[in-house]
């Protein structure tokens, strides 16, 4: 019996000691439990770096062109010849500022060597649209005035200064949108004066539906235009519509640009606007210069700090 009582308590004992360990293990559960949590700190987010704005105080655009036909706002320039042509442009402060000369071959009445134009202004940009405000001096020199029978037909001097106001607008850099207005008080130095209003458009082509590259463009324009100098008759220039459409495939730095021109002009009113020595020397009184013209220009244009000429300051 002592045997049994023995054992009885030790099987006891050992239940005992069990519940012992589980009523701790539960205390401790329920501690844990009651305990507040303690939050995870989160790391800050790395500070972003910000590239380096790269700031162009001073670059240099330049190119050379060759067209079929040197066609200014619908009127031939160089009696529907060949002409060849260059710009420079120096640009500062991101092209902010900018002055340039342009150089164009020409065939007019007073037979110029060349047609230069000077350029000056501001481009500030706003968002995706980008302003335009300069001046134009158009300088044709060594010019020889046209007199037939002693009668004079135009100025001595067909120099004229132009300013202009233009803006563009530029969606998803594929479609850009642009008008501008064009002033002088001396159209082609003859006491006339002149206001050309435009609109423009072009479209970049995605390359998945043609090879990258290809664009179309296009413009038109209404020229108002008023009474010459009395020495010159004193008539009423004949104000006119212009238009051009076209494509162009650029390929690296050259472009190739084909242009249909036209005007409403007639062939009367292109004479008395431009006094072509055709319609003099033949009598007809008549001229072919505003007439429909199909342009084909190959031109290439450069850019100093692509080259590495310029590095851009930061």
């Amino acid at each position: 019996m002592s045997k049994k009582m023995s054992a009885g308590r030790g099987k006891a004992g050992r239940l005992s000691l069990g519940a012992a360990v589980a009523l701790v293990a539960s205390a401790g559960m329920a501690v844990a439990a009651d305990a507040p949590r303690t939050k995870r700190k989160m790391m800050p987010p790395p500070p972003v770096v910000e590239a380096p704005v790269e700031t162009k105080l001073v670059d240099f655009a330049f190119g050379l062109r060759a067209a079929s036909d040197y066609n200014f706002r619908g009127i031939s320039q160089s009696d529907r010849g060949f002409s060849p042509q260059g710009y420079g442009e120096l640009q500062l402060f991101d092209n902010f500022v900018y002055a340039g000369v342009a150089g164009y071959g020409v065939d007019l009445p007073t037979k110029p060597l060349a047609e230069i134009d000077l350029t000056a202004g501001i481009r500030p940009k706003l968002g995706p649209l980008t302003f335009d405000f300069g001046v134009i001096g158009y300088v044709y020199p060594d010019e020889t005035q046209f007199i037939v029978d002693d009668v004079i037909l135009t100025p001595r001097d067909t120099d004229f200064l132009e300013v202009a106001g233009k803006v563009s607008y530029t969606y998803m850099d594929s479609l850009t949108l642009g008008a501008g207005v064009f002033h002088t008080g001396d159209f082609l130095g003859s006491g006339a004066n002149a206001t050309y209003f435009n609109a423009t458009a072009k479209y970049v082509i995605p390359d998945t539906i043609l090879p990258a590259g290809f664009a179309i463009s296009g413009e038109i324009g209404r020229y108002a235009l008023g009474r010459v100098d009395a020495y010159l008759g004193g008539f009423e220039l004949i104000d006119y519509t212009y238009w051009n459409a076209g494509v162009s495939y650029t390929w690296n730095n050259f472009t190739l640009d084909l242009r249909y021109h036209d005007t409403d002009l007639s062939k009367d009113e292109c004479f008395i606007n431009t006094t072509d020595p055709k319609g003099v020397f033949t009598g007809s009184g008549r001229s072919k210069w505003c007439s429909e013209a199909f342009v084909a220009t190959l031109s290439v244009d450069l850019v100093a700090s692509q080259l590495g000429i310029f590095a851009p300051a930061r």
